[in-house]
């Protein structure tokens, strides 16, 4: 089936994309480290650790987003939804997914490949640092993650509207 088809690429998407979430955790902890003792043994701290924490910490979450969101692990209150008989509660919450967030994200994804493409043509670097590192590898990360999650709430709403998912039972610890 081809919406199988489409469930399959989307989750291992969001798979590969969360290893990258994975890999920018590596890179501020070593990052962070160097920093602490570059500061604080050698008295010469870096230009650009602040960058790579932030820069880090944002991927982080933009990567991860959409694999949290396949795991059905977002946080939420489930006091109306837990009244609704199964189906109907998987109807308003994959209505919700496709016809609200879905287009709102694919719309911000659309902003963030246009910002990134901007600022690879301009050259933009960080302004207000003394690094100045380019910035359209950042934007880029944001736009994947954006791409990324939008996608998955495509998928994790057809599968609510069509009732091919099994509904959460929102115990997650």
């Amino acid at each position: 089936m081809m919406l199988t088809r489409f469930f399959r690429m989307v989750d291992g998407l969001s798979w590969v994309v969360v290893q990258l979430a994975h890999l920018s955790v590596v890179v501020l902890v070593v990052s962070m480290i160097y920093e602490v003792g570059a500061r604080y043994i050698f008295n010469a701290p870096t230009v650009w650790a602040f960058d790579i924490a932030y820069m880090c910490s944002g991927a982080l979450f933009l990567l991860g987003v959409a694999w949290t969101l396949k795991e059905d692990a977002h946080i939420r209150i489930d006091i109306l939804r837990n009244k609704l008989p199964a189906k109907l509660a998987g109807a308003i919450e994959g209505g919700a997914y496709l016809f609200v967030l879905c287009p709102f994200f694919a719309v911000l994804t659309w902003i963030a490949f246009e910002r990134t493409w901007r600022a690879w043509m301009k050259g933009e670097v960080e302004m207000v640092s003394p690094w100045a590192p380019l910035m359209w590898p950042f934007y880029l990360i944001i736009a994947v993650g954006l791409l990324t999650l939008t996608l998955q709430l495509a998928s994790r709403g057809l599968q609510d509207m069509l009732g091919i998912r099994a509904p959460s039972t929102g115990d997650h610890a």
